[in-house]
């Protein structure tokens, strides 16, 4: 079966060549001019990637409200932001809304479906654990690779799909310092330094979200992350 990609775009030429080049490397590609439209057909059949842009028609910021509407279905779901829209404000905004991946309308369509392999990569990681490699403790943490979840002191923490695989890179070798390379190498996606930093606030603010003392992850100021034994 091939991979479903859902696209929401409001200009039908950018919408319909996106949709070209996905069909023609061999993905199902259905495709949406607005949010409501996008959201009802999302929730009668989620797609397994979707491709959005942040403004819909008369909806300036329409994409980011589906974004939230979309992680509120699923956690896993693999979401890209496909925008003209390429401010630091709005990338850390498209992130903090939950979304994987930030992508601006100027970057090469081979670009385009290199990040989108790239998050399929993660999800078939995601779904195919080695059997030894099951459970991951760390103290509070648990990471269970079969199910795709995340616990601290046995409360869920709601990660996406490279949250979850950024928490597993630092805390598979606590104190071990990994630089934003590494992490781009192990999570399997290519971003600036910026976009990284965003993923590490975020995941931060989850943990904190279910215990206000968490401070597992410290900032090696110059050389990257490192996961941090809870005492």
């Amino acid at each position: 079966m091939p991979r479903r990609i859902a696209i929401v775009e409001d200009d039908p030429v950018i919408r319909a060549n996106t949709a070209d080049v996905l069909k023609k490397h061999g993905y199902e590609v259905v495709q949406h001019a607005n949010r409501p439209e996008a959201l009802a057909a999302m929730r009668t059949r989620l797609p397994d990637l979707a491709l959005l842009d942040i403004g819909l028609g008369d909806e300036i910021d329409g994409g980011f409200a589906l974004c939230r509407e979309l992680r509120a279905l699923s956690g896993t779901l693999p979401i890209i932001f496909l925008t003209a829209r390429d401010s630091d404000f709005d990338t850390v905004s498209g992130l903090r809304m939950g979304a994987d991946d930030y992508v601006t309308k100027n970057m090469s369509l081979p670009h385009l479906l290199a990040r989108v392999s790239a998050l399929f990569r993660r999800a078939d990681l995601a779904q195919q654990p080695a059997p030894s490699e099951d459970l991951l403790n760390r103290g509070p943490l648990q990471l269970d690779l079969q199910r795709f979840t995340v616990s601290w002191n046995n409360h869920e923490v709601e990660l996406t799909l490279t949250e979850f695989w950024m928490v597993h890179a630092l805390a598979k070798f606590p104190g071990h310092v990994k630089n934003r390379e590494q992490l781009m190498g192990e999570v399997h996606i290519v971003v600036d330094d910026s976009t990284i930093t965003s993923h590490i606030k975020r995941i931060r603010r989850k943990f904190v979200a279910v215990d206000e003392a968490f401070d597992c992850i410290d900032t090696v100021y110059g050389l990257g992350y490192r996961w941090r034994t809870a005492a």
